[in-house]
């Protein structure tokens, strides 16, 4: 086929959404995308790798492109689907809840629930923090893939820990007073899609994140994950 036509004029972003549209019309390898959009191979997948650490489109268990969940629709699916499962741990736990996704070289709160008394930690929706701190950047370090994967920012023991356990946690590491655990919610494929986490006062969540909200946590985002 020939190459995708211009249309807004701006030739980079033609193609990437050239490259979008592809890989969402159907699972799609490498050449895939050559055939459909008419690309080079090296400019395909460049703006194939760039989506993808965007969240954009990912790879499935073969390996090939599909829709990410960052995409629009995907994104609003996952926070409704997550909805009833925060709002439940947010009664379990009586502290914060927030979902994550990774979002180039940051990680992007996309929905919260909080207590609606008391001195808790707040995250607003779109808030987005570094991927070098806290139990959510370890989640993403250990469970991700491609770009979404060790980021060389941890120790690779705290990240073989993390997956051994199923969530990782964290005591006052990006901020002072502040606690949390955090578990991957992964689709049936193992592909990372968020990040749920409880977090909250230090003193609160002390001696450890995981003796007091592990065994909710991890069962609140295997429920999501199979929802989804």
């Amino acid at each position: 086929m020939g190459e995708y036509s211009a249309v807004s004029g701006i030739k980079v972003l033609d193609r990437a959404v050239a490259i979008m549209l592809a890989a969402t019309n159907k699972p799609s390898t490498l050449q895939d995308l050559c055939d459909t959009t008419g690309l080079p191979r090296a400019t395909a997948h460049r703006l194939a790798t760039a989506l993808e650490a965007h969240r954009i489109i990912m790879r499935n268990s073969e390996g090939k492109w599909t829709s990410g969940p960052a995409l629009p629709g995907n994104r609003e699916r996952l926070i409704e689907i997550a909805e009833p499962i925060m709002e439940e741990l947010l009664v379990t736990t009586g502290e914060s809840i927030q979902l994550y996704q990774h979002t180039g070289d940051t990680r992007t709160c996309i929905a919260a629930k909080e207590p609606r008394s008391g001195l808790h930690n707040v995250v607003p929706v779109g808030r987005q923090l570094p991927l070098d701190s806290g139990s959510g950047a370890r989640v993403i370090a250990a469970f991700g893939t491609g770009n979404s994967g060790d980021n060389g920012f941890f120790p690779p023991e705290e990240l073989e820990q993390a997956r051994s356990d199923g969530f990782a946690e964290s005591m006052e590491e990006r901020e002072a007073g502040l606690a949390s655990i955090s578990a991957p919610v992964l689709d049936p494929s193992g592909t990372l899609m968020a990040v749920l986490s409880i977090s909250g006062s230090a003193e609160r969540f002390s001696p450890s994140p995981a003796q007091k909200f592990g065994q909710q946590l991890c069962e609140a985002a295997s429920a999501l994950g199979r929802a989804l």
